[in-house]
Parts: structure tokens; C-alpha cells; sequence
């Protein structure tokens, strides 16, 4: 036996039945299910992936907010052995275009609408042409590699199929064959590509097996979580964050989620105190809606803990009202290459590390600061980039291995931010030292949205910084420089981009130099 158990994501949800089964997994809406049903709906997904033709090791695209069928998927993937690609609901068509292809997704799951945005009109804007082969697979014009579609919701999509058909298609397959897929996915295995913008233009995606399962699974028990807690979750599931804390850490400790599809900072403090939440989590963004809601209509609440990733000085004054407000927090450091919270405080740790402090290490991570001009390691309380080692790190980025190269190097991540090692063993993490924004929680390459920008016919030359805000701590605003005789207002330029880009993308000002 290993020191540590090996697992993989699908295995969790049957350990989970066995010890908890009849206990309340879910809440959505005026809906619950209990672990045991929780089972049920994920066996019923995989059956229908295995009858829709998913192979081991396949990618399949997930393009959906957050539902009951996202967490069912999340499994049931994991489960017949392929990999998820979950991508951001906030990408438009050329963001999804780009990402589905460059993964080679062979199968693509999306939601019908969600209020006001259609997904699905999207993608049959971006799918001129759909016909299915002889074999019974789809040939899709502008991605290649798709062979599937499926929508939650009225599939209007040609040859797509709907919800039910893929449930009623799953009904053939036996729980002993099912049961025998599971057996065969080998840890080891892709579990997720995690698409992160990057300095180079277009995002990367982050290649992920299923060994950071033992850092959530140890983080449970560092923060006393158990199979009593209750998480609010309003964060994206297609975030390694709520991916990673709450859906997973769920299915570890046999805790509750109440999910939400958005988030919305009154109805998520009127669920914590009508269903008597223990947990809430959160970027500064979040934490500082909260703040406002409920100091406008205070709650009696039953929140014991709170994740706040803190340490940047923006984060600090907030961190320290919610101490006061709401609930201890927990400081931590993640990132999509390395995985969330690989460093992690204790809830023995004082305040003053908990809202200063960035975490300290999980069990068999390293970090070291090095000064990125010579490479030499820092003293403690040397500011450089931040380098990170251990077993649940990224294997590399899908189909870059120059990219790979860049940033995986004898082990080592190099994570491209700037931070600082205290002597009480705690990082400092202190903002991105390469040339990106984070927008309210979301990384934003300025280069992306540069080339968007230059390949519009008026545009000579473009450049996006960042512009703090106090919401959302900086958004981005583009300098541009026009062609010769040519004319263009910044109102054309920004609807242009509206519906084609993710939103948190956009430029906020765009100013003609």
C-alpha cells in the first residue's frame, strides 16, 4: 500500500454513498439529494457518456453554469476515464472556438440559455455546417475534433442531443459494466484541462491528473471539515476553486453544498441563514459584497470558517472586517499550474498570519523566491518569483511544450508572481509579476486583448493596462493608436467585442492616442 491511498474523482462519489448515504449532499434551488441519490444521478450521466461513445482519456468540453448536472458531469467524466475541459461561462464564440479545438475535444456539453445569454445561439453561430457521418458521429465546420453535442435545455442545435437522450441512451449499459470502466481509469490519468490566459495571447491548457485529490483531502482535516459542514457555493464550478474546495472537498469530508447558479450576495446570505451554513469562501471581490448586504440587513448566521486568499495589500482592509463581520478566514495561494490552496493556513494560526499572510505550505510542497534576472535564490524576505514543487503540480501545458518549457523547469513551476517567504514559514503573495491583470478574481492577458484589437481594420497599434477599481481591483483600459485616415469610436470598438470575448475581458475605456 501507498503512503497515500491513490484515488481517482469518480471512486469518491461511491465512497461517499457508502458513508454518507442518506445524508443531504445538494441543495439547488427548492431541490435536495442525498448522497446515495447524488450516486444515482452520476451513474445514470456515465452510462450515457459510456452509450454516447466517450473513450478513456477522451476530452469533453463543459460549457454550462453552475447546475446539478455540472457536479454530475464532473464525476461522471472522471468516472468512464476521460477528461473534463471545463471552460468559463463568461467566454464568447472565439474564446470557446479556440479552446474546444486546440484541446481536441471530441465531445462538447453546453446549456441551452442562461437568463439573458444563449449559449447555444452561440455555438450555432460558430457551427455553420452540421452532418453526421455513416459511423453516427457528428462532422462540425470549424471544429474538427468534435464528434458530439450535447445541450442541456431545448437542444436546437442540428443532430445535438438533449438531456433525456443521453440519460434514456445510458439505460442499456449495466451497473457491472460501468462498474468495471471505473476500475480501469488509472490515477495517473488527465482529470482536467484548465484553460488560464497567458502572456503570449491566447490561453493555455493546464494538464492536471488526479493527485491533487490527496492536498484537498488533507486540507479537509487541517480545517476540522467534516461530514456537518454546509458551503454556500456561488463560485464557478469551472474554476479549480470551487471545483477544488467545495465540489470536491464535498465528496471527501461528506459535506453539504447549497449551489447557486451566480453569484448573488443577498441570496447567498439569505441561503447561509436559512439552511444554517458553516462555510463561506470567496475572492476579495466577494467578501466585500457580502460586507455591504449584510451590513444593509444583518443575518443571524452559523458561519464557523471562511476561505479569503489575502496577503496583497489590496486584500488586507477587507480581510480584516470579515475576521470582525462574518468568521475567522483561512489565507491560502493557488493557481491553476500548481492547483488551489497548496499553501493553506492552520485555524490555529493567529489573525495577523490568516489576513498578512498568503498560507503555509501543504505536506510535500516546496516553495522557494528567486530573483528572475540571475536565478539566485532570495533570503527569506526577499521579494523575486515564486517557485513551486510538489506531486499534484501540473504535468504541463496541453499540446505546448515550448510554453511547457517556459514554465515547468527541473520540477519547478515558475509562476510568474512576486512574493516573499517570512520567517514564521508563511508566503507573501504580492501580485503578478508577469504582464497580466486580475479582474475580480479572473486572469486577463493584456496581450490577448491586444491582438483582438489589432485585427480590427482601423487599428494601427494597441496597448491594455490595468486601471484599479474598487470593486473588482482592476480592470483593464486600452491605448490605441488609429491608422492613418482612418476614424472609429471607442463605442464601435467595444461593441465589436461584446459577445465575441468574455465580458471581464472588454477594456472599460479606450483612449485614441
Amino acid at each position: 500500500m501507498e503512503w497515500y491511498r491513490k484515488r481517482t474523482l469518480g471512486q469518491l462519489v461511491d465512497e461517499a454513498a457508502l458513508r454518507w448515504g442518506n445524508r443531504e449532499a445538494l441543495v439547488f434551488g427548492d431541490r435536495r439529494w442525498t448522497w446515495a441519490e447524488f450516486k444515482r444521478e452520476t451513474d445514470a450521466v456515465a452510462k450515457g457518456l459510456m452509450a454516447l461513445g466517450v473513450e478513456p482519456e477522451e476530452r469533453v468540453a463543459l460549457w454550462m453554469t453552475n447546475r446539478p448536472e455540472w457536479l454530475w458531469l464532473m464525476f461522471a467524466i472522471a468516472k468512464v476515464g476521460a477528461c473534463i475541459v471545463p471552460l468559463n461561462t463568461r467566454y464568447r464564440t472565439d474564446d470557446v472556438a479556440y479552446t474546444v479545438t486546440q484541446s481536441r475535444s471530441a465531445t462538447l456539453i453546453t446549456l441551452d440559455r442562461s437568463g439573458p445569454v444563449d449559449y447555444q445561439g452561440m455555438l450555432i453561430d460558430s457551427m455553420p455546417a452540421i452532418t453526421r457521418r455513416a459511423d453516427g458521429s457528428l462532422s462540425v465546420e470549424n471544429y474538427p475534433d468534435i464528434r458530439r453535442l450535447v445541450v442541456l435545455g431545448e437542444a436546437r442545435l442540428p443532430h445535438a442531443l438533449d438531456w433525456a437522450a443521453l440519460i434514456a441512451g445510458g439505460e442499456r449499459i449495466t451497473d457491472d459494466v460501468l462498474a468495471a470502466r471505473l476500475q480501469a481509469v488509472d490515477p495517473d490519468w488527465l482529470m482536467m484541462i484548465a484553460y488560464t490566459s497567458g502572456t503570449t495571447g491566447h490561453p493555455k491548457g493546464v494538464m492536471h491528473s488526479h493527485a491533487p485529490i490527496r492536498s484537498v483531502h488533507e486540507r479537509g482535516q487541517l480545517l476540522g471539515q467534516t461530514m456537518a459542514e454546509i458551503h454556500v457555493n456561488y463560485l464557478p464550478l469551472f474554476h479549480v476553486y470551487s471545483y477544488s474546495e467545495i465540489a470536491l472537498m464535498c465528496a471527501l469530508t461528506g459535506g453539504k453544498q447549497i449551489l447557486m447558479e451566480a453569484f448573488d450576495a443577498e441570496r447567498a446570505l439569505d441561503l447561509a441563514e436559512r439552511e444554517g451554513a458553516t462555510f463561506l469562501h470567496g475572492f476579495e471581490t466577494h467578501w466585500a459584497d457580502l460586507l455591504v448586504v449584510q451590513a444593509r440587513k444583518p443575518r443571524k448566521l452559523s458561519i464557523r470558517m471562511g476561505t479569503l486568499p489575502a496577503g496583497q495589500a489590496s486584500t488586507i482592509p477587507i480581510a480584516e472586517k470579515v475576521q470582525d463581520v462574518f468568521c475567522p478566514t483561512i489565507s491560502g495561494f493557488g493557481m491553476s499550474e500548481v492547483w488551489a490552496y497548496v499553501a493553506c493556513n492552520n485555524p490555529s494560526h493567529t489573525r495577523e498570519q490568516r489576513v498578512y499572510a498568503s498560507g503555509y505550505p501543504m505536506n510535500d510542497y516546496e516553495f522557494k523566491v528567486i530573483d528572475p534576472a540571475t536565478g539566485r535564490e532570495q533570503p527569506l524576505g526577499g521579494q523575486g518569483e515564486l517557485l513551486i514543487k510538489g506531486y499534484g503540480i501540473m504535468k504541463g501545458y496541453w499540446d505546448k511544450p515550448d510554453a511547457t518549457a517556459a514554465t515547468l523547469i527541473d520540477g519547478w513551476v515558475h509562476s510568474g508572481d512576486t512574493a516573499y517567504l517570512r520567517e514564521d514559514g508563511h508566503l507573501v503573495f504580492m501580485g503578478r509579476a508577469k504582464d497580466m491583470l486580475k479582474v475580480g478574481g479572473e486572469n486577463v492577458s493584456p496581450a490577448e486583448i491586444e491582438a483582438y484589437l489589432r485585427n480590427m481594420v482601423e487599428i494601427q497599434d494597441a496597448s491594455v493596462v490595468a486601471y484599479p477599481d474598487p470593486r473588482l481591483s482592476e480592470v483593464p483600459v486600452a491605448f490605441v493608436i488609429l491608422k492613418p485616415d482612418q476614424k472609429v469610436g471607442a463605442d464601435t470598438l467595444l461593441e465589436r467585442m461584446k459577445g465575441r470575448i468574455a465580458s471581464f475581458k472588454i477594456p472599460r475605456h479606450v483612449i485614441f492616442v
